[in-house]
């Protein structure tokens, strides 16, 4: 058990755009916090270009993400680069449990895990991940130089898992259920103008195949008289979904879909729990990085009003 010198004012969950910006204005509003994230960034790092942040008209994912986390630590804030298993209140604080078992105490909590990534549920995806099985394009690209892919999805993600890895395989095939990709018509142009890009409409995988790698795919439709597409890898970019299974223990109140509910000012119906970024029900929905920075600078002059009003 910490000892009570040692709780913290607030605790943020997750490395995000959002975790960063509550915590660059936590910082500004000389309020207690730390950070808890593995990776500084989180699904900025896979974005493999960003055009509609202000004041960059083009600029890599992880750059942004190097950009943000640099500003965070030049306030001061303290980051542990460990994951959260389980929050669970304990009295009027909550328990913050690491995978390595560790415990820290919080009086708030800034929740901005954001999202995980969906899977597609098909023989051969859970015993080959790692083994060419990947739902990051942007860290495991650089691995399928000179290779064949497969990308798995038809949305704007997909599309951009597809242009990174035309940056290093040989092939790249893109496989969507649909006539035509949802992606944005401009991306579409972009594969049909790359040599090294083709797409499969009208079809899903139902088996991924291999011993020690990917192998082949499994398709519910035939590709040159086969059901067999031969890959060495297959990245899985079908969307993905909130990730509330930290905080089960909770009772926090969650939308239809999943997502938390939150107030104007990120709180949520548990007192001194705030939820940021993808994770919440605000912004109309729409869940880009600056509307999840906004979230975490809402949260962060909440909390800092909730405790000068003490």
């Amino acid at each position: 058990m910490l000892k009570e010198k040692e709780i913290q004012e607030v605790a943020i969950i997750g490395g995000g755009p959002a975790g960063l910006a509550a915590s660059i204005y936590l910082s500004r509003y000389k309020v207690s916090h730390i950070i808890f994230a593995t990776e500084i960034g989180g699904f900025m790092n896979e974005t493999h270009k960003i055009e509609n942040y202000p004041g960059f008209p083009s600029i890599s994912g992880f750059e942004l993400s190097q950009k943000m986390g640099e500003h965070t630590k030049s306030l001061g804030a303290n980051i542990v680069a460990q994951e959260i298993e389980k929050v669970v209140k304990e009295g009027d604080n909550f328990k913050l449990i690491t995978f390595n078992k560790e415990e820290f105490l919080a009086k708030k909590v800034i929740y901005a895990v954001g999202t995980i990534s969906n899977k597609l549920g098909v023989p051969g995806e859970k015993e080959l991940k790692g083994k060419g099985v990947s739902y990051c394009a942007t860290c495991d690209g650089p691995f399928f130089k000179n290779k064949e892919a497969v990308v798995v999805g038809g949305g704007n993600s997909a599309a951009v898992a597809v242009f990174i890895l035309a940056e290093h395989a040989n092939k790249v095939t893109l496989i969507h259920r649909g006539d035509k990709p949802t992606c944005e018509p401009s991306y579409i142009d972009e594969m049909n103008a790359n040599p090294k890009i083709s797409l499969i409409p009208n079809a899903n995988v139902v088996e991924i195949n291999g011993e020690d790698r990917v192998e082949s795919v499994t398709l519910d439709t035939e590709v040159d008289g086969s059901s067999a597409y031969k890959t060495d890898g297959v990245f899985i970019e079908i969307g993905s979904g909130p990730n509330t299974s930290l905080i089960t223990d909770l009772n926090v109140d969650l939308s239809e879909r999943g997502y938390i509910k939150v107030n104007p000012d990120q709180s949520t119906n548990v007192e001194n729990f705030y939820a940021v970024g993808d994770i919440s029900t605000n912004s109309n929905g729409f869940r880009q990085i600056i509307t999840a920075g906004a979230e975490g600078a809402i949260a962060a002059i909440a909390i800092f009003e909730k405790n000068r009003k003490k």
